[in-house]
């Protein structure tokens, strides 16, 4: 009884007698960091006695508390205060890329819930233990592209189960690369190392750009074979060989006219050329990557032409090859617009030509023809929907079309079995590559203004589409990156639009991206609004850097941006989603994150709840840079 009454009283002189523990104010803590490092002027919005979550420049929070650091840009050097880090212990990104960083990684290990570390374009250098990122496992992102580090590649970073991007290209990492067997690995680049040895199994299914400048490796998916190995058999065809070309054929190209059509006398020869293109094809093809599972064939790869041998039809006067056009039913091509200068279907049959991919519509290749002018030639299956007229008829209005951020054809030519659709050629490429297939390039260019740019271009094409075609259930119908080509200041071209009435009816649902939309596939409702769900994942696309799952037919790769995106606001943590090589414009983090917003709303799964074009449209414009 005595005790049980004393005991109170001694708690309280025990509470009495020690000091009170606290947390230093994260503030407190931020300034401690910022001493540490050097040419900190862009930190200058960094002072006492304000918040860090109002206004700090580079600090991301949620709900008042402190869960990223992005520093990127800000020519910054010196040291980076781990200690100072640790005492934060909401930090789940960090984003040090292009500064002056010097020396041995610092301890990142210490900071175990930190998800994303970027750490691009400085000047790291140094061995990495083989332990370091062991008890890092939260990390799903690990940029450490572009420093000076060496040593072999650490095996607990290739262990790391979340891992969903690592980049370590231009290094001096050196040694084999160790197994992985991670399926949630959907972005990896390793090139421009120093790397040898036979490449894991598990990483095969990457493009071979991610191993490229890396002269001791080899194995799938590079074209060396590994000592000691057979070279696996891809080109093994039942046919026999082909006769060899004349004597004279030197020069090397693909005539068109080879690629499109069987020439009477060289069908040997276009068996093997399909054996070789479709194996070069599964490989690299930026088309059909859209139909793979992969997003790190997200690339644009030429495939070397080889010149048609020369028949004596071909050598004769445009007369004679007007007619042996048509003895084989080719017809001719119908110009419709002549800006580019004109061209018959005789001079794509000659023109050299290099096969860009095949997606639902069909192939397409690049022609280059004899003067000079390069167009994409299209070819077009599963268009059959409606008779010649009609469809010369639909061809023409798209023709007549004029407005900024739409690509209208040249010329189409009309078979019944297949249409070829011509159209000028862009060099930038796609959106798709130039988000997803060669980042290195634009990274100075593919900031918040751009793509917001980009974004208002496409909103502006579609709803010029959706006023000019209102007749039509899906205006565009087919809105994804590949289809938005982009000029050489980044102003967005639409393509492939306006096919939905044109398509064999049995073939529409596996043709059209908008038929991805969720209304379609739960109630077979189409309308205007499907156009408006890709214009959703397009914005999502842009905002996030992420290759949208929703592209691949088993979407067992790449990212579901829209359930990120949606989860990411109704858990209030919107910032995190924001692609960190733009997310350090904190001046812009508002404007992206209504951009966020409207680009969810437009991904609603019920169209009832999904915003009309007009009024994205009208969210979109209000946004500035």
């Amino acid at each position: 009884m005595a005790f049980a009454a004393v005991c109170p009283v001694l708690l309280s002189l025990l509470i009495i007698s020690f000091p009170t523990l606290s947390l230093p104010a994260p503030e407190d803590v931020l300034l401690q960091f910022k001493r540490s490092l050097g040419n900190a002027d862009a930190l200058d919005s960094w002072v006492p006695g304000s918040h860090a979550c109002s206004g700090w420049v580079g600090i991301i929070c949620f709900d008042g508390i402190i869960t990223g650091l992005h520093l990127s840009d800000m020519g910054l050097s010196g040291k980076i205060d781990i200690d100072a880090l640790q005492s934060l212990r909401s930090l789940r990104t960090l984003s040090f890329s292009n500064n002056f960083f010097t020396g041995p990684i610092p301890e990142f290990n210490r900071l175990g819930a930190i998800k994303s570390l970027l750490l691009s374009r400085n000047q790291f250098s140094g061995e990495i233990s083989n332990d370091f990122f062991q008890r890092m496992l939260s990390l799903k992102k690990i940029w450490l592209s572009n420093n000076n580090f060496s040593g072999n590649i650490p095996e607990s970073l290739m262990q790391l189960a979340n891992l969903m991007e690592l980049h370590l290209e231009g290094n001096e990492f050196s040694g084999r690369i160790p197994v992985i067997k991670n399926e949630k690995l959907v972005s990896l680049d390793l090139s421009d190392n120093n790397l040898e040895g036979e490449i894991p199994e598990s990483l095969s299914k990457f493009n071979s750009k991610a191993f490229e400048g890396n002269p001791g490796l080899c194995g799938k998916p590079l074209d060396k074979v590994c000592p000691g190995k057979e070279k696996p058999v891809t080109e093994t065809i039942s046919e026999p060989p082909p006769p060899p070309p004349p004597l004279n054929e030197k020069k090397s190209g693909v005539g068109l006219s080879m690629v499109l059509w069987t020439v009477a006398g060289l069908v040997a020869a276009v068996v093997l050329l399909t054996a070789i293109v479709s194996s070069r094809r599964r490989r690299d093809d930026d088309f059909s990557m859209l139909g793979k599972e992969n997003v790190g064939e997200a690339g644009r790869v030429p495939i070397t032409s080889v010149k048609p041998m020369r028949t004596e039809s071909s050598k004769k006067g445009s007369s004679k090859r007007k007619a042996q056009s048509s003895k084989h039913g080719l017809g001719n091509l119908v110009m419709l617009c002549d800006k580019k200068g004109e061209f018959g279907l005789a001079d794509l049959m000659r023109a050299s030509a290099e096969v860009l991919g095949n997606g639902g519509l069909g192939s397409a290749y690049k022609a280059v023809m004899s003067n000079g002018l390069s167009v994409v030639v299209k070819r077009l299956r599963e268009m059959n929907a409606l008779e010649k007229d009609e469809l010369d008829a639909e061809i023409r209005r798209f023709a007549g079309l004029r407005h900024p951020n739409i690509l209208t054809p040249l010329a189409y030519h009309y078979r019944r079995d297949e249409k070829l659709l011509v159209s000028e050629y862009i060099p930038k490429g796609s959106l798709l590559y130039i988000l997803h297939g060669d980042r290195g390039i634009t990274h100075g260019e593919l900031n918040w203004p751009t793509r917001l740019k980009i974004i208002q271009g496409v909103a502006s094409g579609l709803a010029f589409l959706h006023s000019e075609l209102a007749s039509y259930d899906l205006p565009h119908g087919n809105l994804k990156s590949s289809n938005i080509l982009l000029s050489s200041d980044y102003e967005p071209l639409l393509n492939d639009y306006g096919f939905h009435p044109l398509i064999n009816p049995s073939q529409v649902a596996q043709t059209l991206f908008a038929y991805k939309a969720p209304e379609i596939s739960q109630q077979g409702s189409i309308s205007p609004k499907c156009d408006v769900y890709c214009l959703g994942l397009i914005i999502l696309e842009v905002l996030t850097g992420k290759f949208p799952s929703q592209y691949i037919n088993s979407a067992k790769s790449g990212t579901d941006v829209v359930m990120l995106v949606h989860s990411a606001i109704s858990e209030k943590r919107e910032a995190e989603v924001i692609d960190p090589e733009i997310a350090g414009s904190i001046e812009s983090k508002g404007e992206m994150l209504r951009l966020l917003h409207i680009g969810a709303a437009c991904t609603e799964t019920n169209p009832d709840h999904r915003l009309d074009l007009r009024e994205a449209i009208t969210k979109l414009e209000e946004l500035q840079v």
